[in-house]
């Protein structure tokens, strides 16, 4: 008898996917453990693996489609020996998805293609899968002569022009944006946000930085970041409280120290976990969060690679922001937002100097995390990124 492969429940927030690619055709042997497809859900690009041998006897949905529900039908599969063209002359096999297939784009090549008239279903992708992203897009669009020159219009009548005003150009909302804005919202309205700041003075840490980086034969690039992750999850342990979460019957105080790293993706954000981070040294937090890192902005983290983590660090210092407060990403209390390390003036013993210093702002919520919990935090992190040798011991 067929048994039904369905899409897949990636995630607790998941509510719908799209059939990235099928590895397999009809017909083919199947596995259990074998990849059969990839699906892509609002974070990541996912390896679809069998549970069962057999044969893939029909496709219900076919590879580009978007907006399937989770636990809808995708694929039938039959037993090894069993007829694949059997299952076409079944009457109770479940019809196919009616939803309207769109070529598999990224957002914001769907916003350039709707702006300039394109046909994405024109455009060959070069993207995993043939996914087609902005390069494609652009070289799609041909160069326009200007347009001869003609007289000024006459001024448009009052109505006119505030219809004008009104002009915009739809972008449609992508899977990923719709849960960042839910998520945000959600947040902002449920959660009583505080938000604590500190200046550390990184003089000392860039030193080190430079000194560990030009060492012969190291196998990692340092950056700032992973100084500050480092310092994060040593005071994560030293004050667990800010390692918790908010629930109706109690404050749950996280065992592992999992910290989050935001990183901004095509069409939105994501946050991959690093899983013990304060059991790592500086070397592997830095090649972690890169690998980590990379494979986000490609898409292809498995979910358990960014749920759970118990803090969140953002950092904006390398667009050369000097300090910013982050929104604080549920079901976490605590965010991180990182600034521009800069040369700004100092007092030090009663003497004017200058020092590079990092500002960094804490959002917390006021239902776990009590100002005087932050404060003691965010002092042991400075003290951590002004002494950076002590969080090498």
């Amino acid at each position: 008898m067929p048994v039904e492969i369905l899409m897949p429940e990636l995630s607790p927030t998941m509510t719908e996917g799209a059939v990235a690619s099928w590895l397999k055709s009809v017909g083919d042997a199947v596995e259990a453990g074998e990849v059969i497809a990839e699906i892509e859900t609002d974070k990541a690009t996912v390896e679809y693996r069998a549970a069962a041998n057999g044969t893939l006897a029909k496709i219900l949905v076919e590879a580009g489609t978007e907006g399937v529900a989770v636990h809808q039908p995708i694929a039938l599969l039959v037993e090894q020996g069993e007829r694949p063209d059997a299952v076409s002359a079944r009457s109770d096999m479940p019809p196919p998805p009616t939803r309207r297939e769109r070529p598999l784009a990224s957002p914001l090549a769907r916003k350039i293609a709707a702006q300039s008239g394109i046909d994405l279903a024109a455009v060959k992708g070069s993207g995993p899968n043939g996914r087609i992203v902005k390069r494609d897009v652009v070289g799609a669009v041909a160069p326009v002569a200007p347009p001869p020159p003609r007289a000024p219009a006459p001024e448009p009548a009052r109505e006119e022009a505030g219809e004008a005003a009104l002009a915009h150009d739809p972008v449609p909302h992508s899977a990923v944006r719709k849960v960042i804005a839910r998520r945000l919202s959600e947040a902002k309205r449920d959660i009583p946000h505080f938000y604590l700041s500190i200046d550390c003075r990184i003089d000392a840490l860039l030193a080190l930085r430079a000194e560990l980086n030009a060492r012969p034969g190291a196998d990692y690039r340092l950056s700032v970041n992973d100084f500050v992750l480092r310092a994060v999850a040593t005071a994560m342990r030293r004050v667990p409280n800010v390692n918790a979460s908010w629930t109706e019957d109690a404050i749950r105080v996280r065992r592992g120290v999992d910290v989050s790293v935001a990183v901004a993706i095509e069409g939105g954000l994501i946050t991959p976990v690093i899983r013990d981070a304060d059991r790592k040294g500086l070397a592997t937090l830095s090649n972690e969060a890169r690998e980590l890192a990379a494979r986000a902005r490609e898409r292809k983290l498995s979910p358990e690679e960014y749920e759970g983590g118990g803090f969140t660090v953002s950092n904006l210092g390398m667009y050369g922001i000097r300090e910013f407060a982050a929104i604080i990403n549920p079901p976490q209390s605590c965010i991180l937002a990182v600034g521009a390390g800069e040369q700004r003036p100092v007092v030090t013993d009663g003497a004017l100097g200058v020092a590079t210093v990092m500002t960094c702002t804490l959002s917390a919520d006021h239902r776990v995390v009590d100002g005087a919990i932050g404060a003691e935090f965010l002092a042991i992190f400075k003290g951590l990124i002004e002494d950076p040798l002590s969080m090498l011991l």
